[in-house]
């Protein structure tokens, strides 16, 4: 004879699924009973004029402000226009060979990077000179030096 081809083990996950599809469809039941009527209204949410969700409909007799669409501004406001101010300040360091070196700013004792391409006058080390700031790649670079 033929063993069987169901064994013990079988037996048991197959009671197992049957166990977690009874509990499933009791639970399925068991909330359609508590359920308050799942209808439309019970899911539909408002908000009210501060951007908060309520569950009541807006009043309509509630005059509504009226707003240029235009005035909304998305993302990141446009920059003013700011005035270059020229600044006056020290050479700090200047390296002749390699074309750069800092400045110092008199005011705000601030130091600046400096290349060869934003001279106007020829410098070196300890004079003072006049400048404006234009923003680098890592910073603020002087421009438009000037002898003082």
């Amino acid at each position: 004879m033929a063993k069987s081809q169901e064994t013990f083990n079988k037996k048991e996950k197959e009671k197992k699924r049957l166990k977690k599809r009874q509990d499933k469809q009791q639970k399925k039941e068991e909330r359609q009973q508590n359920s308050q009527g799942g209808g439309l209204d019970n899911m539909i949410a408002y908000v009210d004029e501060n951007g908060n969700i309520t569950d009541t409909p807006p009043d309509p007799t509630i005059k509504k402000k009226k707003i240029d669409a235009k005035s909304i501004e998305i993302g990141v406001p446009k920059r003013e226009d700011t005035v270059e101010t020229v600044r006056t300040g020290r050479i700090e360091f200047f390296n002749d060979q390699k074309g750069y070196g800092f400045i110092k700013e008199l005011e705000t004792q601030e130091k600046f990077f400096v290349h060869v391409n934003g001279l106007i006058d020829e410098v070196r080390e300890g004079d003072k000179v006049s400048f404006e700031l234009e923003r680098g790649m890592k910073g603020m670079n002087a421009v438009s030096v000037k002898k003082v």
